[in-house]
């Protein structure tokens, strides 16, 4: 698996940096729609996260990594978070 994953989800494009993440599953606690935790104990996505309509809890998961492994780009290339 590669350092990074992204998704496009909620019209956001979501980037999770595996190297980063240390595993505190707040993210997936604020959006389980979302994110879960791999096998590994590094954060993933879902099977079909593109179908979810919760953007702004989608945000507040990637504000809310205490280690900043997750990255929202709104559809104008701006970082929304976090």
């Amino acid at each position: 698996m590669s350092d990074h994953e992204e998704r496009d989800v909620c019209g956001l494009r979501v980037r999770i940096d595996r190297l980063l993440c240390v595993g505190f599953e707040d993210c997936v606690n604020a959006a389980p729609e979302v994110f879960r935790m791999g096998d590994d104990g590094i954060v993933t996505f879902t099977n079909d996260p593109e179908t979810v309509d919760a953007r702004e809890r989608l945000i507040a998961a990637c504000r809310i990594c205490p280690v900043d492994a997750l990255v929202a780009i709104d559809e104008n290339g701006r970082i929304v978070a976090p």
